[in-house]
């Protein structure tokens, strides 16, 4: 079985690490962890978001960062038995989750939900909900308890 694994930093991308390891059994199984960095949006003044350093040097450290993050996920579901790869990617986390399992010819794609409703629904999106609407196989959806 081939899971592909997309992760975020937060809480959510942990929880769906442990929902593989308690679900899918190792044997046979491989997982591609993915992390998407998105685009910085630029300013018609040039700015973007905020940002004091140049474009280059911020998408540099977001790939550094994304890198980290997938290796910590990678040594996770290695220990547990799995096979791992990983991808780090720029672009829009829905369209690029949907080609990586397209083109990897996932079985199954792992994607954590922040829960986001209301307005912060509207305006960031649901990444989970576009994955599961139009993903080439099936979607679990994993959510974080709410303690």
């Amino acid at each position: 079985m081939k899971i592909l694994l997309a992760i975020d930093d937060s809480k959510y991308a942990e929880v769906a690490i442990r929902q593989i390891i308690a679900q899918a059994g190792s044997q046979g199984a491989e997982v591609r962890v993915l992390h998407v960095i998105e685009p910085v949006p630029i300013f018609p003044d040039g700015q973007s978001w905020g940002y004091d350093l140049e474009f280059g040097n911020v998408r540099k450290e977001q790939e550094k960062q994304g890198e980290e993050l997938v290796s910590r996920a990678a040594k996770t579901l290695r220990d547990a038995g799995y096979k791992v790869t990983t991808a780090v990617e720029c672009g829009f986390p829905k369209v690029v989750i949907l080609d990586q399992a397209a083109e990897w010819h996932a079985d199954l794609i792992v994607v954590g939900s922040h829960g986001r409703k209301g307005l912060d629904h509207f305006l960031m999106g649901s990444v989970s909900e576009a994955v599961a609407r139009h993903a080439p196989c099936s979607v679990e959806i994993v959510r974080a308890h709410k303690h």
